[in-house]
């Protein structure tokens, strides 16, 4: 029996060992380490304990020692930075090997100097939805509880990165925020300030979305494309295919946007809408009253 076990875990250990046909193409060039999912978690962690400092790290009431314990986790988040980005741009094919280090220090001092940018952007999303939300007691319930603020920190984040182009470093971000909280936001997507999602969960936002200031979006919308455009080859091409939202529009529970469409601002879009055709600014669209019809032993349906 024992001689049989082994056989078997021998066998399988050989065949799977093997890396050839699909497995090798879809391996970037060279044997370094790929992008580590455990340390690109503790970046986005480390930005949160810089940003949300009183409620993720330590509260200092004296400012010298909140500057030294800030200086301390952005020394660790450079660190991770350059190694997890220099693992990213492994899957970038016009990177040459003896370019990855340098380039992949000097994008982690670039995003540093986005964490103020960054920081604001979130604090004014956090006051969005306070401000949305009656349920809401204080601001420090909305940072610890809420979704969308985990949601958000890993999105604004990712979006940095996504526009100084490191590769997969920004999908491993916003996916782990979309494992957590169901909401599906692609790191390409951009977004203003003074955003709030109520409760979250089903919301998905695609990569060409354009979403202005003060934008409310509910449980289940899908901001998404209606069709793809192919070139000559049928290759799919990348081009703008998501909505644009403008300043002031609120999209109720299960509403999909979909397709290169404008809804205008001052906008209010109802639940379980199908939107695919532009709507102007102050704009009011709700669904159709139900139809309340009596059916007996199952005729109708």
């Amino acid at each position: 029996m024992e001689n049989n076990i082994n056989e078997v875990l021998l066998r399988n250990v050989a065949l799977l060992s093997r890396q050839e046909g699909k497995e090798e193409s879809m391996m970037p060039a060279g044997s370094a380490p790929l992008p580590s999912v455990e340390e690109v978690r503790r970046i986005v962690s480390l930005v949160k304990s810089i940003i949300f400092t009183d409620y993720f790290y330590k509260r200092q009431p004296e400012q010298q020692i909140r500057s030294y314990y800030i200086g301390v986790n952005m020394e660790e988040l450079y660190l991770l930075l350059c190694r997890q980005i220099a693992r990213g741009l492994q899957f970038c094919e016009e990177c040459c090997e003896e370019e990855v280090t340098p380039t992949a220090n000097h994008l982690a001092l670039q995003f540093i100097d986005h964490l103020p940018e960054v920081k604001r952007l979130l604090y004014t999303d956090v006051e969005a939805m306070f401000h949305n939300d009656p349920a809401a007691t204080n601001y420090g319930e909305v940072i610890y509880c809420y979704p969308v603020v985990n949601t958000m920190t890993h999105y604004r984040i990712a979006h940095v990165l996504h526009q100084m182009q490191v590769p997969v470093i920004p999908r491993i971000i916003t996916e782990q925020a979309h494992s957590k909280t169901g909401i599906d936001i692609h790191p390409g997507a951009t977004i203003g300030e003074y955003f709030a999602i109520d409760h979250g969960t089903g919301v998905v936002i695609g990569e060409t979305c354009i979403i202005g200031n003060h934008v409310t979006l509910y449980q289940g919308v899908t901001l998404g494309a209606k069709s793809f455009k192919y070139d000559a080859e049928g290759n799919m091409l990348n081009v703008p295919r998501h909505p644009i939202i403008e300043d002031n529009v609120t999209i109720y529970s299960n509403a999909s946007i979909l397709g290169r469409i404008t809804i205008g601002h001052d906008s209010v879009i109802g639940g379980n809408i199908w939107v695919t055709n532009d709507i102007p600014p102050h704009s009011r669209i709700q669904q159709s009253k139900a139809v309340d019809l009596s059916f007996q032993g199952g005729l109708g349906i």
